[in-house]
């Protein structure tokens, strides 16, 4: 292939990526706003009260529907966030994939989200450092590639075969083009066409066109690989096996940089719920575990099944280390693809709020692996 035809193809990538990072997803997106759910005041699971801190009257989060974001779930639902946030209120709006959340940081829809590595990787590389902070790690592990046993049997099966990501570029997108890489089918990233059909669809949409045929596989978080498997699919990889340690950052905690540098005070007391949400997460896994479920329930009308979210749970590790290292990997994992420059990832966190939290709760520091303000 030419030179020029590389560097036009290469080009389109990278558009196609910028355009799924700026614009929301449009597609069978059952919201009812641009970026996601409308965003909602959250019942007072535990009381409003006292004075706002440093006069701020409303904390705006984001967070995915998705069980891989559990500790915003059960933090939200038995108010250990609001509980620490005091007469700060919570207004909360959920989010099918990172890059239309990331739009919603920019816009300042929100101030504090939940969010996979690859859409922070993407959003703070695009605003040359500019937009976001990496605050804390809340999860690890969690995400399947969850196959039609009558069509894929093993790894040979997969050429020809349509397999689902929840976004184009967002974590499980960026994952799975780059073990297809490793294992020697071409796909184009912007397309999805190649040896395998990389197809993108919304999580609430993956487990109909399982059901359906119309997609052979899915690269998914939970609770969708295990609706997948209730439905006769079979776990054909666990990511967190392609992992040293068997650990992986699936959840950030970010923040927009002009919220960070202009209310410190309430994002101390947002990681201080947050450590102390991942610390009772542990201690009492079952209780969390329907905490969960039930704040799920209030934001898609019905709780999961116990044949979903009890082997879901035993998925994902709960940890406020952001597991910086393996950011970087998965950096590297986006450029190989061909969605994203290198990018100079100098400064995407700043953990000193979260290791002030730690030092105060007893807990270890966390480490940015070089990655961190100074």
């Amino acid at each position: 292939m030419p030179a020029s035809s590389r560097t036009s193809r290469t080009t389109g990538r990278r558009r196609a990526l910028g355009a799924a990072a700026a614009l929301p997803l449009l597609a069978v997106v059952i919201t009812s706003c641009g970026y996601g759910s409308e965003a909602k005041d959250d019942k007072e699971k535990v009381a409003v009260k006292g004075a706002p801190i440093g006069g701020l009257k409303e904390v705006r989060l984001g967070y995915f529907p998705n069980l891989t974001h559990g500790t915003a779930l059960v933090g939200l639902q038995e108010g250990q966030l609001q509980k620490e946030l005091g007469g700060t209120k919570i207004k909360s709006q959920d989010f099918n994939a990172g890059p239309d959340e990331i739009e919603a940081l920019n816009s300042g829809s929100i101030d504090i989200g939940w969010i996979g590595p690859s859409p922070s990787i993407n959003g703070y590389a695009k605003s040359k450092g500019k937009n976001l902070r990496i605050i804390s790690g809340s999860a690890s592990g969690g995400v399947s590639l969850v196959v039609n046993p009558k069509k894929i049997k093993n790894l040979d099966d997969l050429k020809g075969k349509k397999i689902a990501t929840p976004q184009l570029g967002n974590t499980q997108d960026v994952a799975l083009l780059n073990y297809l890489s490793e294992k020697g089918f071409k796909v184009d990233a912007s397309s999805g066409k190649g040896d395998v059909t990389v197809t993108r669809t919304d999580n609430k949409v993956t487990p109909i066109a399982f059901k359906n045929g119309d997609i052979d596989a899915a690269w998914v978080p939970e609770p969708t690989a295990s609706k997948l498997v209730a439905d006769g699919g079979k776990v054909l990889l666990d990511e967190k096996n392609l992992w040293p340690d068997k650990k992986f950052v699936i959840t950030n905690i970010i923040v927009k940089q002009s919220f960070l540098n202009e209310h410190p005070k309430v994002v101390d007391a947002v990681l201080r719920g947050t450590v102390k949400t991942n610390k009772w997460i542990n201690a009492n896994p079952e209780k969390a575990k329907a905490a969960a479920n039930t704040q799920l329930e209030e934001l898609v009308g019905k709780p999961l099944p116990a044949e979903v979210i009890d082997p879901a749970w035993k998925s994902i590790d709960f940890t406020d280390d952001p597991l910086a290292s393996t950011l970087e990997t998965e950096a590297d994992h986006a450029v190989k693809a061909g969605l994203l420059d290198k990018p100079n990832l100098k400064g995407i966190y700043d953990l000193r709020p979260l290791n002030k939290v730690l030092e105060a709760e007893g807990q270890p520091s966390v480490d940015d692996a070089g990655l961190g303000l100074k």
